[in-house]
């Protein structure tokens, strides 16, 4: 009996200090990392490789919930991806009329009417499109580097804006002349562009004019 009583109390002892049923410290890391994955989106780089680029912009996206990669335990996702039809996307210049030493500035606008869904808004999925008449002048992607994706959440009824512009140079764009400092300048004079944009495989309805003087 007294050999069997020195075993229990080993035993309980054991137990106190082993803690079994206590996590390793590296699967408790591990949790903590998966759960602050799932935070708000601040910052969205703007398309990177452009000519003369504001070094304050950062293209974010305001008011989005990135949807984290490795969801916690226990959780499931509730939203799809986002339906085209029931997402708006429209393109905004900081400015209607533009001096001849102003850069215009660009950014993206959409608005989802349709129910929670999710939408890569990364700078793999962004396009600036400059056009005058039929000509197109200036495309954001010609010279765009090292470009990645960004899945977000966008809540039903919800309404995201770049947090900062893309700026343009005022020259034309060609895949091949992204370091050639001698590209054409648009004309000015009151001359009239068009800008249209796309982000997660949906473009814009309508373009937006402004003029160059």
């Amino acid at each position: 009996m007294l050999l069997l009583a020195l075993l229990a109390v080993a035993a309980i002892v054991w137990l106190l200090i082993a803690q079994p049923w206590a996590a390793p410290a590296s699967e408790t890391t591990d949790t903590a990392d998966k759960t602050s994955s799932q935070s708000t989106a601040e910052s969205l780089p703007v398309p990177s490789g452009q000519a003369a680029p504001d070094p304050t912009d950062t293209g974010a996206v305001e008011g989005a919930v990135v949807e984290g990669t490795t969801p916690t335990a226990g959780s499931t996702p509730t939203a799809m991806p986002c339906v085209a039809s029931e997402i708006i996307v429209e393109p905004v210049t900081s400015a209607d009329t533009y001096a001849g030493d102003q850069n215009p500035q660009f950014s993206i606008k959409l608005t989802n009417n349709g129910p929670d869904c999710t939408l890569n808004v990364g700078t793999s999925a962004q396009s600036f499109t400059v056009t005058s008449g039929d000509d197109v002048w200036w495309r954001s992607t010609d010279c765009q580097g090292e470009p990645s994706d960004m899945i977000v959440l966008i809540a039903a009824g919800q309404t995201v804006t770049s947090a900062a512009p893309l700026t343009w140079d005022r020259t034309r764009s060609a895949v091949g002349t992204c370091a050639d400092a001698t590209r054409p300048r648009a004309p000015g004079g009151g001359a009239s562009y068009h800008l249209s944009v796309e982000i997660g495989g949906i473009a814009s309805t309508d373009p937006k004019q402004f003029l160059l003087y």
